[in-house]
């Protein structure tokens, strides 16, 4: 089972620049900060490794289940590219999935599909479709871990993921809403009307 073998990493240590005067992870949805429902995703998932990496004063404004394994960035607001490195350099999986913690509505059913399709395809890279645009999050198998690491600046796994084409499997997202993210206070204003 694919589950065994993944180390699941949330990635929360960015600075929020597109909602400028506010950090967008904790913000209120139905009573809980975005940080701390996907904190409760990653910690509902049925890998042998969950991280979370995050900033000292995030992880003061949550409740951490003790089978996630928080990494602090020093200073907060790094770039994305240190963040997946954080997390990578923690992480001892077959398979990284890397999730988004401005992602409130994504559920462990929303992923099921894209275990499957890991279950059958070991080699690819995994990732979600809104509307045929890649979205968050995406899995990648282990032979990536190099190309993950050596990104640099404000880019992610995305880069990866362009380099490789043949090596990319995407499905479409049956419930599109659900992998809505958060970026700026228009989303976040479509999120409080949901």
């Amino acid at each position: 089972m694919i589950e065994t073998r993944v180390s699941a990493i949330l990635l929360a240590a960015g600075a929020s620049r597109r909602m400028p005067g506010r950090d967008k992870l904790l913000l209120l949805y139905k009573e809980k900060t975005l940080l701390q429902r996907a904190v409760e995703l990653l910690d509902s998932l049925p890998f042998f490794e969950k991280i979370l990496v995050t900033t000292m004063l995030r992880l003061g404004q949550i409740d951490l289940p003790p089978k996630i394994q928080a990494v602090v960035s020093l200073p907060p607001g790094i770039e994305l590219s240190e963040s997946l490195r954080l997390g990578l350099k923690a992480a001892s999986g077959e398979w990284f999935l890397f999730l988004a913690a401005d992602q409130p509505l994504l559920t462990q059913t929303c992923l099921q599909l894209m275990f499957e399709l890991a279950e059958t395809n070991p080699d690819k890279i995994i990732y979600p479709t809104v509307n045929a645009n890649p979205c968050s999050p995406t899995l990648f198998p282990a032979r990536f871990r190099e190309d993950l690491i050596s990104l640099s600046g404000d880019t992610g796994g995305r880069v990866v993921r362009d380099s490789y084409p043949d090596s990319c499997l995407s499905y479409e997202a049956e419930s599109p809403i659900s992998f809505l993210d958060i970026d700026d206070e228009l989303d976040y204003q479509l999120l409080v009307k949901l």
